[in-house]
């Protein structure tokens, strides 16, 4: 077996206990024992496990407790239940309440093997279900382009992969560090097991933690069950922290505890989960400025930091822009007529600033491909955001300092977008937060109810 699974056996025979254990042991599990159905319980809620062999008749605790206690706080891990003769028919009972199967003893491992091995199939493909519901809708752009500097990145990538070191991917919004993260995943020892995403920008502080470790029935108000975070589905695999300079310095702390140490508790629980994920995250944050103005743990920054990979702006790599048109035309085609672009059009797109990146070069080029009333896409048909279109850069002062030419940029978006806020967010290439925090941190007026 190339993985390493997690196994528990719940049995108060110890000779059949011991005995399972050392099966197990031999064909690539790490097994743990616990002798009666409280011990079986106090593992369960500090270890996270794949399958669970669960003797019925327990002194204490019985196995129906322990079943329903698995399937409330690991709905993930199989449980097989483990019976004499005379119990069948509750064995058949526990099925209803969520057991994968039932095996009679004195039983033949061979024939317990085959469920064990079904079971880490199913959960397989539960976890496999949820992880791509998840990814659906989130509109990826494959990798596409040709230039020294895309291929400079690609070449990092690659070669970290193949560790478990942490990366910190960086680049501006748009510029397509969530996919250099799935390049990274996908060419890793982890390809086959789940690649997680949270963005960090998208979720309120106060809801954070929770969607990264989870949280315990009750533990607050809207908390009417148990949820598994984040953290938990991806064990195994690669948990991808998108814009995690956005994550509140409260929270800061227990992140750094995890990545550390692997464990972490669910918010309102007492007990410690153990799981083993790879972290990768991104952000179009400067966090060395971040640690100087006191917002960013530089000691977090190190253990997120290992390996830096930095994805250059669209702006750096203009000769791919015209693979890209292509490539997106290409995928338009599966629900809008086939376009392609006039050598006009196509030369404007080239020399256009492009401060969303290659978010709002798709964008631009989805509107062109439903808007253009023939087959060919003209420049009337490109409608390219800002006055950056046809600022001439020679005009700005020199004497402007960055944040200055930033504030003014921003000003420019949200005039064009008539002050809507959404779309000047994604014309820009940033998160509505981030929009919203540029706009108090500039003082940049804008009209009552905008």
């Amino acid at each position: 077996m190339a993985e390493l699974l997690n196994a528990l056996v719940v049995d108060d025979e110890k000779n059949v206990s011991d005995l399972l254990k050392l099966q197990l042991d031999e064909v690539g599990y790490s097994v743990d024992v616990a002798n009666d159905g409280a011990a079986g319980i106090n593992k369960i809620q500090a270890k996270r496990y794949d399958v669970i062999l669960l003797d019925l008749k327990m002194p204490r605790v019985n196995g129906i407790e322990v079943l329903k206690f698995a399937k409330e706080n690991q709905p993930d891990a199989q449980v097989i239940i483990l019976t004499g003769y005379g119990d069948i028919k509750t064995a058949v009972d526990t099925i209803k309440m969520g057991a994968f199967d039932f095996i009679t003893k004195p039983y033949n491992f061979d024939e317990l093997m085959v469920s064990v091995n079904n079971a880490m199939e199913m959960r397989r493909l539960i976890v496999d279900n949820r992880v791509m519901k998840m990814q659906l809708g989130q509109g990826k752009f494959e990798l596409v382009g040709q230039s020294a500097a895309l291929q400079k990145v690609v070449e990092i990538a690659l070669k970290v992969a193949p560790s478990d070191a942490s990366v910190l991917i960086t680049g501006p919004s748009g510029s397509g560090k969530e996919l250099i993260a799935h390049l990274i995943h996908e060419n890793s020892e982890l390809s086959k097991k789940p690649f997680v995403a949270l963005n960090c920008a998208s979720i309120p502080d106060t809801l954070i933690e929770s969607e990264l470790f989870g949280h315990e029935k009750g533990a607050f108000t809207d908390a009417h069950s148990l949820k598994q975070g984040l953290a938990e589905i991806a064990d195994g695999g690669t948990l991808f922290l998108d814009e995690v300079g956005d994550i509140s310095y409260l929270v800061q702390p227990k992140l750094l505890r995890f990545i550390e140490t692997g464990t972490f508790r669910r918010v309102g629980g007492t007990v410690e989960m153990s799981v083993n994920v790879r972290i990768l995250s991104a952000t179009n944050k400067d966090l060395e400025r971040e640690v100087d103005e006191g917002k960013f743990r530089e000691d977090l920054l190190y253990r997120l930091n290992v390996v830096h990979v930095e994805v250059p702006p669209l702006g750096q790599r203009r000769e791919d822009i015209p693979l890209l048109v292509e490539h997106f035309l290409q995928k338009k085609q599966r629900t809008h007529r086939a376009k392609r672009i006039s050598k006009e059009a196509l030369k404007l797109l080239v020399q256009y600033d492009w401060p969303g990146n290659i978010r709002e070069l798709e964008n631009v080029i989805e509107r062109a491909a439903i808007l253009a009333s023939g087959d060919e896409i003209t420049p009337d048909f490109i409608a390219l955001s800002s006055k950056s279109r046809t600022t001439d850069l020679r005009r700005i002062p020199t004497r402007l300092s960055l944040a200055e030419l930033e504030k003014i940029h921003i000003e420019n978006v949200l005039k064009a977008n008539g002050f809507n806020r959404n779309k000047s967010a994604k014309a820009l290439g940033i998160s509505l937060k981030t929009l919203y925090l540029k706009i108090k941190h500039y003082g940049i007026e804008t009209p009552a109810g905008r």
